[in-house]
């Protein structure tokens, strides 16, 4: 099966779902809505989902049933990129090769849009419990995962620890402990929110844990990488902004030939990981691959 097919059919998945489970651009009031389906619908990856559905997929369960789960996934990542990149946080004006959500529709918006994403999340993830197929039990267990990689002790103390790290000396291990928050907790919860949903068993919890851990490191580094070597109209973000918010980066703290070899050690290590799985892990050794070789 060509991997670059599978992962465009289930990002076709992805956007359908999301199209029609947010509110749509004429529901009252009118302003709000149209910036939450700016902020979602104007391109992405869908990496997350996508982790959604692979570890439903592992787990034995048909991928259509998490589709609720893995769109609230990605709109908690598309609140946190809003929020993210308002004047108060990252100052970020270019998203995805688009003004970003508060040049289009002011802080003040934007700021209600990313609440309202996340309240819609959280809301979709809550109907699966309307689902008797699923166990209650699971998808609990489910909801708890991506409430703790979003809360305090994950993504948002990520943001914390790189805000509180602007214009200053960072090691490498207030660095690592900095993404493992900020990018790789959503990434780990996507992976195994679907594999607890589809009632895996705790060594292949603990395989999918593994993986996500070096995978979101990997994606992590490949960002900065980009940011230094990258094309603005490929990326889609404005290129040297981290340099410029003079903050941490793999690149800044361990120089590019070293972060280029530390994200190469980090795909061997999440392809090491998915023994467990056999020829079904597949998927997911394809997607730590292409992550090297990601432009955008």
């Amino acid at each position: 099966m060509d991997f670059q097919q599978e992962m465009n059919a289930r990002k076709k998945k992805v956007e359908s779902a999301l199209e029609e489970l947010l509110p749509g651009s004429e529901t009252e009031p009118v302003t709000i809505h149209q910036a939450m389906r700016y902020a979602v619908l104007n391109g992405g990856k869908r990496l997350r989902p996508i982790l959604v559905m692979e570890g439903a997929r592992l787990g034995g369960m048909d991928m259509e049933k998490v589709l609720p789960l893995a769109c609230a996934v990605e709109l908690i990542h598309c609140f946190s990129l809003v929020h993210d990149d308002l004047p108060a946080m990252d100052d970020d004006d270019l998203r995805r090769g688009k003004p970003t959500c508060h040049k289009v529709f002011g802080e003040a918006m934007a700021i209600l849009a990313g609440d309202a994403l996340l309240a819609r999340a959280f809301e979709l993830s809550a109907y699966m419990l309307q689902d008797s197929s699923l166990p209650k039990e699971n998808v609990l267990r489910a909801w708890i995962e991506l409430a703790a990689a979003t809360g305090s002790q994950g993504m948002i103390a990520g943001q914390v620890i790189d805000l509180e790290s602007e214009n200053k000396i960072v090691d490498g291990t207030t660095l690592r402990n900095m993404h493992r928050k900020k990018t790789g907790a959503l990434i780990k919860a996507s992976l195994k929110s679907g594999a607890i949903l589809s009632g895996a068993g705790e060594e292949q919890l603990q395989a999918l844990e593994e993986f996500a851990d070096h995978l979101g490191l990997a994606f992590q580094i490949t960002d900065d990488i980009l940011d230094v070597e990258g094309d603005e109209k490929v990326t889609g973000k404005r290129a040297g902004s981290d340099a410029a918010g003079n903050k941490a980066t793999y690149v800044s703290v361990f120089g590019l030939s070293r972060a280029k070899e530390m994200a190469e050690e980090c795909i061997e290590q999440a392809v090491r990981s998915l023994d467990i799985f056999g020829e079904e892990g597949w998927f997911l050794k394809e997607l730590a691959r292409s992550i090297l070789g990601r432009r955008s």
